[in-house]
């Protein structure tokens, strides 16, 4: 792993997915091994499908959910695959970047 300014780099996976797709995706962040994410309900924004509010209409699966998960490059190969899988079947936005964390033994 590259460690710049004290930090070890890794990967981050963010994806923009509707709320009743959302588990598929939180199972699949456990099955390549990932520790933890973070999921924003309720998320706003434009896309090829028209403007998407983020409040809340019925439930929470009927609104848009990003999650985003941190992890070694040596388990991404396996989550994009599997996301690529999911939103060749769902709608949904697929971001990748790189990013530096500071305790890297929390995404081991």
């Amino acid at each position: 792993m590259d460690e710049t300014w004290g930090l070890t780099q890794m990967t981050k996976v963010e994806v923009v997915i509707g709320g009743e797709d959302a588990s598929v995706v939180t199972d699949l962040f456990s099955e390549v091994g990932a520790t933890g994410f973070t999921a924003v309900s309720n998320v706003s924004g434009l896309g090829h499908s028209g403007y998407h509010q983020g409040r809340l209409l019925f439930n929470d699966r009927n609104a848009l959910v990003l999650l985003t998960v941190v992890l070694p490059a040596a388990r991404t190969g396996a989550l994009l695959e599997g996301l690529r899988a999911i939103l060749a079947r769902r709608s949904g936005v697929l971001l990748v970047s790189d990013t530096w964390v500071s305790r890297p033994e929390y995404f081991q």
